[in-house]
């Protein structure tokens, strides 16, 4: 039994943060990092049952045809990923009167659709790029017990001793990979590796004042070479979506809108447009 601290839940028997009932979600579950783009994913939906707000945590929910999907806005960081995440698996596979784990867990599908930076030139502004492996910077899965597969250990190791390597003396690194088969139902441009760092300045190599302890991170970053690819961009949630969806049973993808080139400099002039092309061309193929 989960203790009132561990899990807590609002009076109406709502998950705490999100606000939600089991009855308030589908099995198949949308994560954009703004709220206000919550909208411009459920406009999709044949017709919308539920919304709710609590905080920056923004829930539709309705069907396409006859299958109910979700899509919730997650805010900023693994900080929130790793509450709307939990929260979420508490809804389908605990009893939240009891608080026990029910006997038949269920499986959740998670679809990331965010914004992200470009590591190489080669990566075009305004395109789609998928996830295959995320390396985590900001030391999420580093709190939970978890059996990493074999490619994901391979993937740690080889980017840790880069890493010691070039003098580049940061949080430990974890990699954890995506659903194998759910990257292959979505179109997209580009396959790649995924940093998800703990912050948007120092983190990503950026000084507006305040001086990042390596200087040359990026380059570094963009130079590293393994048998599963190259580091294509950076982001904020990705490893805590894939290593927690994999720890608690669920599957997971990540779709990054490039709204950035940070090996030339660049930046998108229609940043809106182009995500709102990629949530099109994403809600198609369902």
């Amino acid at each position: 039994m989960n203790p009132s601290s561990e899990l807590i839940l609002n009076p109406d028997g709502s998950v705490y943060h999100l606000n939600l009932l089991p009855e308030d979600i589908g099995e198949t579950i949308f994560f954009v990092g703004d709220p206000d783009r919550v909208k411009d994913v459920s406009k999709y939906f044949d017709r919308i049952e539920t919304k709710k707000q609590k905080r920056e945590f923004v829930t539709h929910t309705g069907y396409i045809g006859d299958k109910k999907y979700s899509v919730i806005s997650t805010g900023i960081g693994t900080d929130n990923i790793d509450i709307v995440i939990n929260e979420l698996d508490a809804l389908v596979n605990v009893d939240l009167k009891s608080k026990q784990v029910l006997p038949n867990l269920k499986q959740l599908t998670f679809i990331r659709i965010g914004t992200s930076g470009a590591l190489q030139k080669h990566i075009e502004i305004n395109s789609l790029l998928l996830s295959k492996a995320a390396i985590g910077m900001e030391g999420l899965q580093h709190f939970y017990q978890y059996a990493y597969t074999s490619n994901e250990e391979k993937l740690q190791k080889a980017f840790s001793e880069y890493l010691n390597q070039n003098q580049i003396a940061l949080l430990q690194p974890y990699a954890v990979f995506s659903d194998s088969e759910l990257i292959k139902q979505i179109p997209s441009d580009y396959v790649g590796i995924t940093i998800t760092n703990g912050g948007f300045y120092g983190p990503q190599g950026r000084q507006v004042r305040a001086l990042p302890k390596s200087k040359n991170l990026l380059d570094v970053y963009a130079a590293f070479q393994s048998e599963f690819g190259m580091i294509t961009n950076l982001e904020m949630e990705t490893a805590g979506i894939f290593g927690l969806s994999n720890l608690l049973g669920h599957k997971a993808i990540s779709a990054n809108v490039i709204i950035a080139n940070r090996a030339l400099n660049q930046f998108s002039i229609t940043p809106h447009e182009a995500v709102e092309k990629s949530i099109q061309r994403i809600m198609e193929c369902l």
